[in-house]
């Protein structure tokens, strides 16, 4: 048997609206057409598929299996139109993203995720990258939006910013071991204990860095790893402290947070544009971001 599917389509509206007339309707269909339309699916199924009413009609056990099947189908369908179009539509530039790796953690992967489900026909290149240069690429146009931290170098530049989020630095533990009972902490007392790190090459690593300057105590770093997400696992299992933004990390019985007391530790994110007129999509992907960042 083959069934069509606007048929299908008719059928389902005149099922749930429980009229064949407001069906019709849906359909901008005349009700001789409609009615004609049902009879032949009747015909087809060889079964009646509706109860006819003074007041309208209901479906039988056939119309109700029928139906339940044409809306499988009819979402099926939907999902074959979007898949197709997004190869067949016109491909317009990548947006680019540019962000720290603090961000890159949770916000961006929540924003993106967001963005390219309801935007099949934009795609997003996104880089990691350490604050100045993600503003040169901002101010000279390589790049779309960025995430990047509210200090003096970012004032300077011009560029539109907005506040997007808090991203102050904590030190993180087993429970029960060194940060028991500690709401806050140096971080001259943090580098007396071993530690875990971030891979040079990381942009939190490197702004750490240079904030600590040559006199600060050298930790010891038992290991260094390129991820933030790796970073957390081995602290939680006991291997060492280690340093990484608040937001980064939930408090859970498994794990010891203490704010650092350190003034460079206090840091805050800002969404920041380049110079020309926003586009529709990179408002888009700009309010992702702020959802992200805020949940």
């Amino acid at each position: 048997m083959r069934y069509d599917l606007d048929d299908l389509r008719l059928f389902v509206y005149v099922v749930d609206q429980g009229s064949i007339t407001a069906g019709a309707a849906q359909l901008h269909l005349s009700l001789p057409s409609a009615s004609a339309r049902v009879r032949a699916l009747e015909a087809q199924a060889a079964v009646p598929l509706l109860i006819r009413e003074r007041r309208g009609v209901r479906p039988t056990p056939a119309g109700t299996t029928l139906a339940r099947h044409a809306r499988e189908v009819l979402a099926e369908t939907a999902r074959l139109d979007s898949a197709v179009a997004s190869y067949t539509a016109a491909r317009s530039r990548p947006l680019v993203l540019v962000s720290g790796g603090s961000a890159m953690h949770r916000v961006v992967p929540a924003a993106l995720a967001s963005f390219l489900r309801e935007y099949p026909e934009h795609d997003v290149t996104v880089s990691e990258q350490r604050t100045p240069r993600s503003l040169r690429l901002l101010a000279e146009g390589k790049a779309d939006l960025g995430i990047v931290l509210d200090d003096d170098e970012t004032l300077a530049s011009n560029l539109h910013t907005e506040p997007l989020s808090d991203d102050s630095l904590v030190v993180i533990g087993q429970a029960g071991g060194v940060l028991s009972g500690r709401q806050t902490m140096a971080y001259a007392e943090v580098a007396e204990h071993p530690m875990i790190g971030l891979d040079l090459d990381s942009t939190l690593r490197g702004w750490m860095d240079k904030r600590l300057g040559p006199h600060a105590p050298a930790p010891r770093y038992r290991t260094l790893v390129p991820t933030l997400h790796t970073l957390i696992t081995l602290a939680t299992a006991g291997v060492g402290l280690a340093i990484t933004p608040l937001r980064s990390v939930h408090q859970t019985p498994t794990l010891d947070i203490c704010r650092l007391t350190d003034p460079w530790a206090t840091r805050a994110h800002l969404l920041c544009y380049a110079p020309s007129q926003p586009t529709p999509p990179t408002t888009a992907l700009a309010h992702r971001i702020r959802l992200a960042a805020n949940s």
